[in-house]
């Protein structure tokens, strides 16, 4: 499985370092099975992820295979869709969860 991490994830990440375990708990186990692990989102979300964290922290990512085979790859539009493997999970966001579905 190859890892990528948004600079906007590592970000978030460096704000809220009280909760740094939790979500290296939580990536550790959407890397080992991003479909257990993830709901998939609609709207303007299409294609993304989201995982809670804590209370309402919530991770956004993709997972490129069942991206293309959704076919939501013609939305999202990842500026290297076509070099990442399917086997690629992508880190997008991290943070409270009202305000990262804003971002």
């Amino acid at each position: 499985m190859e890892i990528q991490f948004e600079k906007a994830f590592l970000k978030a990440l460096k704000k809220h370092a009280s909760i740094k375990k939790a979500v290296k708990n939580k990536v550790d186990l959407i890397v080992q099975n991003p479909i257990a692990y993830g709901e998939p989102l609609k709207g303007n979300w299409q294609g993304f992820y989201s995982c809670p964290v804590k209370r309402n922290f919530i991770i956004i990512f993709l997972y490129c295979e069942v991206c293309r085979k959704k076919r939501d790859d013609l939305v999202v539009d990842c500026a290297d869709c076509k070099q990442a493997s399917n086997q690629t999970v992508k880190f997008i966001l991290l943070g409270p969860h009202d305000k990262t579905y804003g971002i």
